[in-house]
């Protein structure tokens, strides 16, 4: 059975795995075994932890096949970033050039440097290993998420970003930072992200251009992938999309990508879903829903059939799924189609 839980120290290995197999642009997790290992620690702590608001929180899962025991996936949520260290994006706007005189009007594009995401939660990590990418493993990876959230809406902010993974070859080169690099920074894609990947952002403030930058003057490469995400980022783009989540000109200051926000409470999964009792028996219904308990040190979530009793406000799920997720007949779990 596919289950997700809370990540352990035990996980370490694969965990490094994953940042390995991840590649160029996948920024939180870096191939750093201190940071690793720090980064389990800090979700270990977070996930023993009562904070009646937002904070310095990261919550790190792992997906699991509990038949063989091999952890086969990771997906995670910070609870408000930018606390501790700036959280710089560049915001696509417009400037406008006129002389009434002259008759003349242009309107030109812009990237503005700023930290408007400020404190906002966001969901992130999300790496699923290819084998696996089947039976909507890479749906459940991504919007079990929300049911955490929704169960627990006093550990995260209202405003839910994710950060899409932008435009790069296989050698990690991007387009965008190529013009960067040229211009101001004097170090390869890979490096800057690798920096702020392990949290060395000084950097970004040092040398990053202070003053808006005329899209017109970059490459004619770099103008064409501001926005974009990575042909692997598609599906994961197409999802949150489904979810509600919208760009509002906000990108990556490395590879251009684009990020997306919603209002947790305007989520589709967390606006849809439902609390319901645990009630054993033989279910019927053969379309999957996403089910998890009401815990947190001990959370579990799992995809699979089950009969809801509408009248009474009731799941009934087998004693296998029961099991998997660590509930008993008469708990609450939390539940949403898939």
């Amino acid at each position: 059975m596919i289950i997700v839980r809370p990540i352990r120290s035990s996980d370490y290995e694969v965990l490094h795995q994953i940042a390995v197999e991840s590649g160029h642009g996948f920024t939180s997790l870096p191939v750093n075994e201190e940071l690793l290992t720090n980064r389990i620690n800090r979700a270990t702590h977070s996930f023993h932890s009562t904070p009646l608001q937002a904070g310095n929180e990261g919550y790190l899962f792992v997906m699991e096949n509990t038949e063989t025991g091999e952890v086969v996936g990771t997906s995670g949520i910070e609870a408000a970033v930018g606390l501790d260290d700036a959280f710089y994006h560049y915001h696509l706007g417009k400037v406008v050039h006129s002389s009434r005189e002259l008759n003349i009007y242009n309107n030109v594009d812009i990237l503005s440097l700023n930290n408007d995401y400020t404190g906002a939660t966001e969901i992130c990590t999300l790496f699923l290993k290819a084998p696996y990418r089947v039976n909507n493993n890479g749906r459940f990876l991504s919007k079990f998420r929300f049911l955490f959230m929704a169960e627990h809406p006093e550990r995260f902010n209202n405003t839910v970003i994710a950060e899409m993974r932008g435009v790069s070859d296989a050698n990690g080169r991007s387009p965008f930072w190529q013009w960067l690099e040229e211009h101001f920074f004097s170090m390869d894609f890979p490096t800057a992200d690798y920096l702020s990947g392990i949290g060395n952002k000084a950097f970004i403030a040092e040398l990053m251009p202070k003053y808006p930058i005329y899209v017109s003057l970059l490459s004619k490469q770099a103008q064409e992938v501001i926005g974009k995400v990575h042909d692997k980022t598609v599906p994961a783009l197409r999802l949150l999309e489904s979810e509600g989540f919208v760009n509002r000109g906000y990108v990556d200051i490395f590879d251009a990508g684009p990020t997306v926000e919603a209002e947790l409470n305007s989520i589709k999964t967390v606006r849809n879903s439902r609390r319901l009792k645990v009630k054993f028996g033989s279910v019927k219904n053969t379309r999957k829903y996403i089910i998890c308990n009401t815990q947190v040190a001990e959370f579990r979530a799992v995809q699979m059939p089950i009969d809801i009793d509408e009248e009474q406000d009731i799941a009934i799920i087998d004693r296998k799924a029961a099991d998997a997720i660590l509930v008993s007949e008469g708990d609450w779990v939390r539940v949403s189609q898939n």
